[in-house]
């Protein structure tokens, strides 16, 4: 047993948090508003026996913290936290449990489940309120000390502007596990995307940023575990700084993470962070005591006023931190800063914003959390995306976020997806999301770009899916398909899952190809989910959080109608890049900019511009969008006006072939074929239409036109 401290401790600095190395020794400092004492517990290089147990002696607004001159980078550590443990009035200190340091840049080992795990004694009658005595730091990840050096190079942020960027979302194992030209040992890690075959693949499309899926360390849930399943997502956190090492190829997660980034933006590829900080992997009053809870329970989370034992859960996850605690709001920032800083990472999309802005109860646009990193001067600068909602009441703030955000639109994904099934009366819905969603962004000075458009994200049917089934298939997940969200909005084109078909193959086909060309042709951030362009399926899962196997993994062995569409997808993603009219930085004046001519118009099937009862015409399916190349109303980077080629989106949700005119534009115009959903080889590309040409568009299908210029 470790009964005195046997090297020398100096007093330390209460800041910056966690341990830091400073080329002599290692400073060590934790937060705890309410504990009585603070252990500090060195381990062998392996993790596996505690060495030494220093008592933190200073301590200066509430943090603990010392000073170990002959610690070094690569010292694994923990902490005992010392306190009442009274769950009735929100305190739950065990010292027996060790603790992660949350300020932990790099882990050692991985949680081993036991029943020690917990802060009480499962199967007593009391529950929570009894206490468990049982030590449990062999069962624990332990915190590593870093060194921060490394080679950065020439290293830049590709500081892509936002109405450049395409962002692709992807989940770092399941992108390259599979992939055959990435070697063995590398597949499913952070070495793996920096790969020149997926670095290849990225600039292929014409992707600008990866968003990567959690890389927070985090924990397999352990009624998961017993299923024999994986929490694969990784919407579990406990440590905000580290990233998880089982995504490395080597045994430096941090280092092989940096590397990673360095390549990308070699490749001019920003790198954006999923992120969880509306809760924790300690679950809810029930679950085990791994590092916040232990350290100090009442401050982390958001606890029931009228009974502070249960905590408020805004997420649906047992637990919500409390980010009107300003140490909370400290460990967020910190975290934020630190990625930036010296992960180099551009961005970050923020998993349930709503839950982080609220305040006493509601969603507050002014809340402390918005204010601090607006007024950030590293973190108000890198892309900030909210998932603009919670489970909570009041949780739904799509277009509510301020200045400075973009979100997800989910409004965008309803629309889009509805008008494609054959949903009738949604004309109108469409044009607003075609053209940026101003009615969502426009009122408090946003720009189109605060929309981040999606069709697909991890979370729900893949777009082969999408357009393969009608119900969810859920079953591997082990919750009697239960799970998941059952309006999906999702059409199976007549035949539910797998079908040899043609008709119903071409049908599907093709409105894949409306989905993804209706996405990267609407003003917006378009994101694409990795492997959708690809024909990617999880077999009708639209909840694969649990599935770390093929169910989840990419397929890069691809049929011959896959790379087909991949083509395709290329295709449509490289006009947008050439085309500064899909690209906007402001939303469009459709009454003409500075009295000038219109930049946008819109038209029915005879040529003639909509009117307003159109608009609202319940079975109405088909639209046609005209944009003004010379009317763009902005100014390129030199500071001269905009222009671009004129383009005519026409759209056609009918299942029927509908006969559509080309308008009557003063002057000689000419158009020729751009993209023509239901001629994927363009066979008719070099075909002309001139004014008053009537062109047949093909059922469920989308033609863009491109005015060719007289020379």
């Amino acid at each position: 047993m470790i009964t005195k401290t046997r090297i020398s401790v100096l007093p330390g600095q209460p800041y910056p948090l966690g341990a830091t190395w400073d080329g002599s020794g290692v400073n060590f400092a934790l937060f705890s508003e309410h504990a009585w004492k603070v252990e500090l517990c060195l381990f062998d290089p392996r993790g596996r026996r505690e060495v030494e147990r220093i008592v933190l002696r200073e301590r200066t607004d509430g943090v603990w913290h010392g000073y170990l001159p002959g610690a070094r980078p690569g010292q694994l550590y923990g902490y005992r936290v010392h306190g009442p443990y009274e769950p009735e009035n929100g305190h739950r200190f065990n010292p027996n449990k060790l603790l992660l340091d949350p300020y932990a840049r790099a882990v050692g080992g991985r949680l081993r489940w036991h029943d020690a795990d917990f802060g009480y004694k499962i199967g007593a009658k009391r529950e929570d309120l009894s206490f468990d005595w049982r030590d449990n730091a062999v069962l624990m990840p332990k915190a590593q000390v870093v060194d921060p050096e490394f080679d950065w190079g020439d290293d830049a942020p590709p500081a892509t502007a936002w109405s450049d960027t395409v962002i692709y979302e992807l989940h770092v194992k399941g992108f390259t596990i599979r992939h055959l030209d990435v070697p063995e040992a590398q597949r499913g890690t952070y070495a793996a995307l920096a790969s020149p075959p997926v670095l290849a693949h990225l600039r292929q499309i014409g992707i600008t940023a990866v968003e990567l899926m959690p890389i927070h360390l985090f924990v397999d849930d352990r009624h998961l575990l017993a299923r024999g399943l994986r929490n694969y997502w990784g919407y579990n956190t406990l440590g905000f700084f580290a990233p998880d090492p089982r995504y490395a190829a080597t045994g430096d997660a941090v280092n092989e993470f940096k590397s990673m980034v360095k390549a990308l933006h070699a490749a001019g590829i920003e790198v954006i962070l999923d992120v969880v900080y509306n809760h924790t992997a300690e679950g809810n009053h029930l679950g085990p005591t791994l590092s916040f809870r232990g350290i100090d329970n009442a401050a982390y989370y958001r606890l029931m006023p009228d009974n502070p034992r249960y905590y408020r859960d805004y997420t649906g996850c047992g637990n919500t931190l409390d980010t009107t605690h300003p140490r909370v709001l400290q460990l967020i920032a910190d975290s934020l800063r630190y990625w930036v800083r010296e992960m180099h990472v551009d961005g970050f999309r923020f998993d349930l914003a709503a839950t982080l802005a609220r305040e006493a109860h509601e969603f507050d646009r002014r809340s402390a959390f918005l204010d601090i990193l607006r007024q950030d001067p590293v973190l108000s600068r890198v892309k900030l995306i909210a998932e603009p909602w919670d489970v909570g009441e009041g949780g739904y703030q799509v277009g509510n976020f301020p200045g400075g955000w973009s979100e997800w639109n989910a409004k965008y994904r309803d629309a889009v997806r509805a008008f494609w099934k054959g949903d009738g009366g949604l004309i109108g819905d469409l044009a607003s999301r075609l053209t940026g969603s101003s009615d969502l962004y426009a009122h408090n000075g946003r720009r189109p770009y605060a929309s981040v458009n999606f069709i697909t994200a991890h979370d729900g049917f893949t777009l082969h899916d999408l357009v393969s089934h009608e119900k969810k298939h859920n079953e591997a997940n082990g919750e009697k398909n239960q799970d998941g969200e059952a309006h999906n909005l999702s059409w199976n084109c007549g035949t539910e899952g797998p079908t040899d078909d043609p008709e119903i193959l071409a049908l599907r086909a093709r409105q894949k190809r409306n989905l993804l060309a209706t996405l990267f042709l609407s003003q917006g951030v378009p994101m694409l989910v990795a492997g959708d362009e690809m024909g990617r399926t999880q077999g009708g899962n639209n909840n694969a959080y649990n599935q770390d196997n093929e169910i989840s993994w990419i397929d890069w062995d691809l049929e011959a109608e896959d790379r087909a569409f991949l083509d395709f997808v290329c295709r449509v993603v490289g006009l947008r890049r050439q085309h500064r009219i899909f690209r906007r930085h402001s939303f469009f004046s459709p009454h003409g900019s500075g009295g000038g001519d219109k930049n946008i118009l819109w038209f029915n099937p005879e040529g003639l511009e909509m009117s307003d009862a159109e608009w609202n015409q319940g079975f109405a399916q088909c639209l046609g969008m005209y944009l003004a190349g010379d009317a763009i109303g902005e100014h390129d980077e030199r500071g001269q006006p905009a222009s671009d080629d004129d383009f005519l989106l026409l759209i056609n949700a009918y299942h029927e072939t509908m006969p559509f005119q080309i308008p009557g534009f003063q002057g000689h115009r000419r158009w020729r074929i751009a993209i023509d959903t239901g001629d994927p080889g363009m066979q008719n590309a070099e075909k002309y239409y001139a004014r008053g040409g009537i062109i047949p568009l093909q059922g469920r299908s989308l033609v863009l036109l491109r005015q060719i210029r007289r020379t």
